[in-house]
């Protein structure tokens, strides 16, 4: 990361780091019990960690066989710009590659922010609808 001080890549972060993150992106608020047990069903978790907080995270849902789904990507809004994404994206694609048997393939996904397209690009993804995918498609259900 192109920051002074210590920093370091984890695999794990705590609820309510994982809650401080998710809010300072603006994304729906959810309930520790919720929060809890997204990241108990993680395929991977990698943290960004600079002076002891926790400045950034992604976290992996996976099939087991051949989808994995890139979720919760967030960077705190002043460690931005810095590299701290590139560095975390690049160890996840590093971990996802690593993972795939000699024969096998993954269909890696995820929905990006808008305007953050060109990020992921760098990385392989392309943006959707193209010629062999239709666009991608969400929801959020509320009780």
């Amino acid at each position: 990361m192109l920051l002074r001080g210590r920093n370091t890549l984890k695999n794990k972060i705590s609820v309510k780091n994982y809650l401080k993150l998710r809010a300072s992106a603006g994304w729906q608020e959810l309930t520790k019990r919720q929060a809890k047990a997204g990241l108990k069903g993680s395929a991977y978790i990698l943290t960004a960690v600079y002076n002891g907080e926790t400045i950034g995270m992604v976290r992996v849902v996976s099939d087991g066989g051949y989808v994995v789904l890139i979720v919760d990507f967030v960077v705190l809004p002043e460690y931005r710009g810095r590299g701290v994404g590139t560095k975390m994206m690049g160890k996840l694609m590093d971990h996802i590659h690593n993972g795939i048997r000699d024969g096998e393939g993954v269909m890696a996904q995820l929905l990006a922010a808008k305007g953050r397209e060109n990020f992921y690009a760098r990385f392989g993804f392309a943006e959707r609808p193209n010629g062999t995918f239709g666009p991608g498609m969400s929801q959020w259900i509320q009780a």
